[in-house]
């Protein structure tokens, strides 16, 4: 989705007049990926030949090895993705009985800042190793990501510290992983090596709270999201402008600097600022359906939880 969605943008003639030889450049040259599941990874080779990348023979733009287990072999501009959700990796084998188990899975790379088995983790990691020097990123990641101790502190901090991590998104529940678990997109850009911080200051949309989506009856759209693409401000993201302040605190967009953000609790990057209304506000609440789905995305983000906690 992510590779077609930038390829139609790159073919747009309202974006981009190519001509013959960026046309091939794009079709043979610019998307490159790695999908495990082998029933997907055809899936996904079929829907990018359908939509003109790539050939039928030949060599594969989607790769099927396991990303995480070695350094990339070459680097990229732009890295788009939304790892597979789980917070541990582990690995299937056969025992002595000739019988199925499963064993945690703990990636040792020297290129990694921290050890861990935490999937979402280290995917952050290997994404940052993926980018030029020059490359940005931007990845979907749940919430611990952004507030868990041990290694998810380690990482924060080089984060903040070796590259330019600009911007957070915070999602509703259900937008790109299962039910009840909360997604974030973190977008930053990697740096040369440099004894100073490149990161000065951390901007957040938040459009988690008071907001409300179903899959049926109120599905996410590209119009729900303008106003975060236009505070974003892709044509110069250093000129942005805050629409929270103390005389609108209701306002999404606000930034912190790496100093204080550093200076939180195990350098946790999970911040929210605007009040929930319908802990406030009683006469305005929500649809009884939209509340009972809510409700039920609650129990399961709290199962997930202690599921976490008991895997820990």
């Amino acid at each position: 989705g992510f590779f077609l969605a930038a390829h139609d943008f790159l073919t747009d003639p309202e974006n981009h007049a190519l001509d013959k030889e960026q046309k091939a450049f794009l079709k043979h040259q610019t998307f490159f990926g790695n999908e495990i599941v082998a029933g997907t990874r055809r899936l996904c080779l079929m829907n990018m030949f359908l939509h003109g990348i790539g050939e039928m023979t030949g060599d594969t733009l989607i790769s099927p090895a396991d990303a995480l287990i070695s350094p990339p072999a070459e680097t990229f501009d732009y890295v788009l993705a939304n790892p597979p959700f789980g917070k541990k990796s582990s690995m299937s084998f056969t025992n002595a009985e000739g019988e199925q188990e499963t064993d945690e899975l703990t990636y040792n790379r020297q290129d990694f800042w921290a050890t861990t088995s935490n999937k979402q983790l280290n995917f952050v990691q290997h994404i940052r190793t993926m980018l030029k020097t020059t490359g940005r990123a931007a990845v979907v990641v749940p919430d611990n990501v952004l507030f868990e101790g041990g290694a998810g502190e380690t990482i924060r901090r080089k984060l903040l510290q070796t590259t330019d991590l600009h911007t957070i998104l915070r999602l509703p529940t259900g937008i790109f992983y299962a039910q009840g678990v909360k997604a974030n997109v973190i977008f930053f850009d990697n740096r040369a090596a440099s004894p100073e911080a490149q990161t000065a200051r951390v901007w957040y949309y938040d459009y988690r709270t008071n907001v409300h989506h179903t899959l049926k009856q109120k599905p996410l759209t590209y119009a729900h999201l303008e106003d975060f693409v236009i505070c974003y401000n892709p044509d110069n993201r250093h000129e942005r402008s805050p629409t929270w302040s103390e005389e609108n605190p209701d306002g999404r967009w606000r930034a912190f600097d790496r100093e204080d953000l550093l200076a939180r609790d195990k350098a946790s990057l999970d911040l929210f600022w605007l009040r929930d209304a319908s802990m406030t506000d009683l006469a305005n609440l929500p649809e009884p359906e939209v509340l009972a789905e809510e409700i039920m995305e609650n129990l399961r983000s709290a199962l997930a939880s202690f599921e976490a906690v008991s895997e820990a």
